[in-house]
């Protein structure tokens, strides 16, 4: 077989470190003597790139002792909640978890954070104006005319708890917790309760025995099938 070609070049190694040419051989040979003549007796110097923009920091190869808590970056979109099919304003839905189990309520609109504004009402089973999550309702097949209740004011706001500053207790006020006054309702959410159960009164009182069904209390009994019951 042929030799492969091996590409020539200018300044072959002799041994390892020895070159064929010396330093002033190779400057005559490459023609370096006529670049520096054409430029002056210089050589041409070519202006340095822009100096690339200074790096981020490294991080420390070292971390504190103490966990820095960073906010999760949250990129998801809220979607609003979708109402069930079977509840609609003036249901009458029944709660199944919570302080109000088992207690039936009257449907009024859904709020901007997708849970359910209800009222018992207060007079008739004693459950006030308070939020559900239709997950924990049971939808029936009743019906309450609600047009004549104003709903405009009710929103989540309208439920948001007031923060007050805590004060540090001295030695008497600490021994003297049992004498604490419970929160009470203010005077203006017990005259909203009032206006919205007189509006809902009329229309209840107007058919038979629908009082009595919202003032009872749901319950399964020995041998009742929830699958098979119809509400």
């Amino acid at each position: 077989m042929a030799p492969k070609s091996v590409k020539s070049i200018r300044n072959p190694e002799l041994i390892p470190g020895v070159r064929k040419c010396s330093r002033s051989q190779m400057y005559h040979k490459r023609g370096l003597w006529a670049i520096k003549a054409k430029n002056g007796g210089k050589f041409p110097q070519h202006q340095k790139a822009a100096a690339a923009p200074a790096a981020e920091e490294k991080p420390p190869k070292f971390y504190p002792a103490d966990d820095i808590k960073k906010p999760l970056s949250n990129t998801r979109k809220a979607k609003p909640t979708k109402l069930r099919a079977s509840i609609t304003p003036g249901t009458v839905l029944i709660v199944l978890s919570g302080r109000f189990k088992g207690k039936r309520v009257v449907f009024l609109k859904q709020l901007s954070s997708g849970l359910l504004l209800v009222t018992g009402p207060y007079k008739i089973n004693g459950v006030p104006l308070r939020r559900v999550n239709q997950a924990y309702v049971i939808g029936t097949s009743t019906k309450v005319d609600i047009s004549g209740v104003n709903l405009e004011k009710y929103d989540d706001k309208y439920f948001a708890k007031q923060v007050e500053k805590k004060q540090k207790k001295g030695e008497s006020e600490f021994f003297e917790a049992d004498k604490k006054e419970k929160n009470e309702l203010p005077a203006e959410k017990k005259e909203d309760q009032k206006a919205v159960d007189t509006s809902l009164l009329k229309p209840i009182e107007a058919v038979p025995e629908l009082k009595t069904y919202l003032g009872a209390r749901f319950s399964l009994k020995a041998g009742m099938k929830p699958h098979e019951l119809v509400f």
